[in-house]
């Protein structure tokens, strides 16, 4: 089967909050392992991940927001979530893009990414950014590789502890 002419997008709906709990939580056991407790990834995060999808798909601004899910043959394995910040000095934040393990390499970030981009422009704003956690040097490095420019470091707390996020911009062209 080709990689990437298999790959789709789909916009996510309310409907989808736990099928996408489902993908973040089970990339953030797989990619923050060694970074955030094994209690937290082993136990709370799905639980904590479904009630957040499920409280930020059902509140009100989501004309503010897009979220799409990207499908392999029809087999969701990962999505993008992108948002319009009030008065934000950095842009549109680009607030999460997961692809499950075992279905990275194949192109599915490369679609989410240009996905967010191509709703940033639709939204009249000429620039992205992120947070990634230290020590994620395979989301860092796939950033960087995309044009992504680190921006400064900012204290975070997740998952009982206290970490680093890295905030990265992206110029559209």
């Amino acid at each position: 089967m080709s990689n990437a002419s298999a790959l789709s997008l789909r916009p996510a709906t309310a409907l989808d909050a736990d099928l996408i709990a489902s993908i973040h939580a089970a990339s953030w056991q797989a990619t923050y392992r060694g970074l955030l407790p094994d209690a937290f990834l082993d136990g709370e995060v799905t639980r904590e991940r479904a009630a957040y999808w499920q409280a930020r798909l059902n509140a009100p601004g989501a004309e503010r927001r897009n979220v799409v899910i990207a499908e392999r043959a029809g087999e969701p394995i990962g999505f993008a979530c992108v948002e319009r910040q009030p008065d934000s000095a950095w842009g549109v934040l680009l607030d999460n893009l997961h692809a499950l393990p075992g279905h990275q390499g194949i192109g599915v970030g490369k679609l989410l990414m240009q996905a967010a981009v191509d709703w940033t422009r639709a939204q009249g704003e000429s620039r992205l950014y992120l947070y990634v956690l230290e020590g994620n040097t395979p989301a860092i490095g796939f950033y960087e590789r995309q044009g992504w420019k680190f921006a400064g470091a900012e204290p975070d707390h997740m998952g009982g502890v206290d970490i680093t996020a890295l905030r990265y911009v992206y110029q559209l062209d």
